[in-house]
C-alpha cells in the first residue's frame, strides 16, 4: 500500500507533464518515453560523480526541457507533424541516453547518496511520513503549475490548445507557446525520471518505454472521476489518477496475477480509462445521486405541506 502510494505520487509529476501536452496543448507528444530516461540517466551519472542529489534533479529537469525544445522546434519551425516530431526526438534520445550512461544500458546507484538514503537515515523510508513528504512535494509542483497556467503566458498556452486561430488574432505566437509547453512538460517528465532512478537505485535504458500510456491513463482516470471544470480541479484529478493507477497495479499483482503480465495489465487499465468517459459511469452515478436527492427533498416538502394542511384542518374544525 505505502509503496504504491509513494510510486503513485512520484509518477504524478510525470502525469502533470503529460497533462500539459495532452490536455492543454492538444499535442500527442511521444518525447516522454525518451525524456523520462534522459532525466533518470542524467541524475544517476551526476550522483555517481558526487553531485548533490537535488542539484542532479535540477540538471535532469533542464535536460528534459532541452528535449522538449527539440520536439517543439521540429514541429513549430520544421513544420513536422506533432506525432512524428515526438517519435524522432524519442529515437534520438535513445542514443543520447546511452552516451550519458557511458555506452552502458544501466547506471547503478548502489552505495550512492540519494534523496531516498536521506529518507532511510531519518527512518522514514516505507512509512507514512515518506508518503506525506512526497505528497507535499507533489502539491507544491501542482500549485506552481496552477499559478503558471493562471498567468498571461499560461492563459495564452491554454488558448493555443483550444483555438489557435483566435489566439493568433490577438498577436500571440502559437509556435512559441507550443515550444514553452513542450519544454515545461518534458522538464517535469525528466524530473520524475530522476526521482524514480533514485527510488529504484539505478537508471535503465528501457525504463521509459511505454510510459506515455501510463501518463495518459493517469490523466484520463483522474479526469473521468473529478472532471475538468477548472485547472485546479484538473491538476488535482491528474495527481489522484496517478495514485489510483499505481494502486490498481498493486492490487492486480496482489490478486495473484503474474508480474510478467504487467504490460498486459497496464494495457487493460489504459483501455478501461479510455472507455470510462464514454460510458459516463461516474456522470450517471452523480446524476442518479442528484435525482435521488431531489426526490427526497420533494418528498419532505410534500410531507410538510400535508402536515400543515392537516393542522389547518384541525384549527378550522375547532373554530
Amino acid at each position: 500500500m505505502i509503496v504504491a502510494l509513494e510510486l503513485g505520487l512520484i509518477y504524478a509529476i510525470m502525469a502533470l507533464g503529460v497533462y500539459l501536452t495532452f490536455k492543454i496543448l492538444d499535442f500527442p507528444d511521444l518525447t516522454v518515453d525518451g525524456s523520462f530516461t534522459t532525466g533518470a540517466a542524467t541524475a544517476a551519472v551526476l550522483i555517481t560523480q558526487q553531485v548533490n542529489p537535488l542539484l542532479a534533479m535540477g540538471a535532469a529537469f533542464l535536460v528534459g526541457t532541452l528535449a522538449g525544445l527539440i520536439t517543439g522546434l521540429l514541429h513549430a519551425k520544421g513544420n513536422i507533424n506533432p506525432l512524428l516530431a515526438g517519435i524522432l526526438t524519442m529515437l534520438a534520445l535513445y542514443s543520447v541516453n546511452l552516451r550519458i550512461m557511458g555506452n552502458r544500458a544501466n547506471a547503478p546507484l548502489l552505495g550512492q547518496e540519494t534523496v531516498f538514503t536521506w529518507f532511510s537515515q531519518a527512518g522514514l523510508r516505507g512509512t507514512w511520513g515518506a508518503v506525506i513528504i512526497l505528497l507535499i512535494c507533489v502539491l507544491i509542483i501542482k500549485f506552481a503549475l496552477d499559478w503558471f497556467l493562471s498567468t498571461d503566458m499560461g492563459l495564452a498556452l491554454q488558448s493555443t490548445g483550444d483555438n489557435q486561430e483566435m489566439i493568433r488574432s490577438f498577436g500571440v505566437s502559437t509556435d512559441r507557446m507550443k515550444i514553452i509547453g513542450l519544454m515545461l512538460s518534458n522538464g517535469l517528465v525528466a524530473l520524475c525520471g530522476s526521482i524514480i532512478a533514485q527510488y529504484q537505485g539505478s537508471a535503465d535504458i528501457s525504463m521509459g518505454i511505454g510510459l506515455i500510456l501510463v501518463g495518459l491513463a493517469s490523466v484520463i482516470i483522474g479526469q473521468a472521476i473529478f472532471g475538468t471544470r477548472t485547472v485546479i480541479i484538473a491538476t488535482f484529478a491528474v495527481v489522484v489518477g496517478a495514485v489510483l493507477y499505481r494502486l490498481a497495479i498493486q492490487y492486480a499483482l496482489t490478486a495473484g496475477l503474474n508480474p510478467n503480465d504487467m504490460r498486459l495489465i497496464s494495457a487493460v487499465l489504459v483501455v478501461a480509462a479510455l472507455l470510462l468517459p464514454q460510458w459516463k459511469i461516474f456522470r450517471r452515478f452523480s446524476l442518479r445521486r442528484k435525482n435521488k436527492k431531489v426526490e427526497n427533498l420533494n418528498k419532505e416538502a410534500a410531507e410538510e405541506a400535508a402536515a400543515e394542511a392537516e393542522e389547518a384542518g384541525k384549527v378550522g374544525h375547532r373554530a
